[in-house]
């Protein structure tokens, strides 16, 4: 949470919103609250640079799954709050002017092969409670296409065997199937690691939490997910693991639309967007299929 002086300043900041610029309620309430996010990573103002906020706004892309709209927002805040400081003399330039309004950085993640996946899981020290958290939890997240969001607020009684009940984007639910693997992870962690973490909160309904027993954020599992890929080398994000999923999916023959379901996409144009077949494969069915590429005469 902001302190005291931030929290004031967040308030004027509000004002401002309402009495000069007239904006309307809504768009004074994304404006707060994208500032209020800000503030609780960054609260030094006065000396933050261009590049801690570019950084800043990749772990929002990363952590909250936004899109290139939900971006440009979050752009449209920032770039209204350092005006707002400039206003108030608080510092005479405004850093996020330098982040080009034509590039919103929401690059789709990369996808990582299944040698990848299996080599950056099998990574993942299991011998203490938490590293057994962190695999089980990206175990599921592959298995099934799960936003970084969604994997966190999941509860207990979200899973039950074999299928994982998920609430996604604009509250729609969707039930995908668990595999065996993950399956296999979830029961050890569910009957022997979640109840060390837990402790003496017994109440907490998350199904998972971190040291502390507390349900776990979105912010603490990408940092433990960005520490792995640091480790193996591999160029991946939380995300990658979502997209390696449909990938791998359409890869292995899965039609477009039930690839659709399964991610929770509710324009099959968002799903044609967002996975995508490697031109090696592509290559391999033409030939495969294309009979004047068997025989030319």
């Amino acid at each position: 949470m902001p302190d005291p002086a931030s929290l004031l300043l967040l308030e004027e900041y509000r004002d401002y919103l309402g009495l000069q610029r007239r904006l309307s309620e809504a768009t004074q309430s994304v404006y707060e609250h994208e500032v209020r996010l800000l503030l609780e990573q960054h609260p030094q103002l006065e000396t933050i640079q261009a590049h801690e906020i570019e950084s800043y706004i990749q772990m929002q892309v990363e952590t909250r799954d936004l899109s290139e709209r939900s971006v440009g927002k979050l752009l449209s805040a920032l770039r209204s709050f350092f005006t707002y400081l400039q206003l108030q003399k608080v510092r005479m330039d405004n850093p996020v002017l330098q982040i080009p309004r034509s590039h919103h950085p929401v690059p789709l993640p990369q996808v990582a092969s299944l040698r990848e996946v299996e080599t950056l899981l099998e990574s993942i020290d299991t011998s203490d409670a938490l590293g057994f958290r962190d695999r089980t939890i990206f175990e599921l997240i592959y298995s099934c296409g799960l936003r970084i969001s969604e994997a966190c607020n999941l509860e207990l009684n979200d899973y039950q065997i074999p299928y994982l009940r998920v609430l996604g984007k604009r509250d729609k639910m969707r039930i995908l199937p668990v595999g065996e693997v993950a399956q296999s992870f979830l029961k050890t962690y569910l009957e022997e690691v979640r109840p060390l973490l837990v402790g003496a909160r017994r109440s907490e309904k998350a199904l998972f939490v971190g040291r502390r027993g507390h349900k776990l954020t979105r912010q603490a599992l990408y940092k433990r997910f960005m520490t792995y890929t640091g480790l193996t080398d591999i160029e991946a994000k939380v995300h990658t693991l979502r997209h390696s999923f449909a990938t791998h999916l359409l890869e292995g023959g899965a039609d477009l639309r039930s690839v659709q379901e399964l991610l929770g996409h509710s324009d099959i144009k968002t799903t044609q967007i967002y996975t995508h077949v490697d031109t090696t494969v592509l290559q391999d069915a033409y030939r495969r299929f294309h009979k004047n590429e068997e025989d030319p005469s």
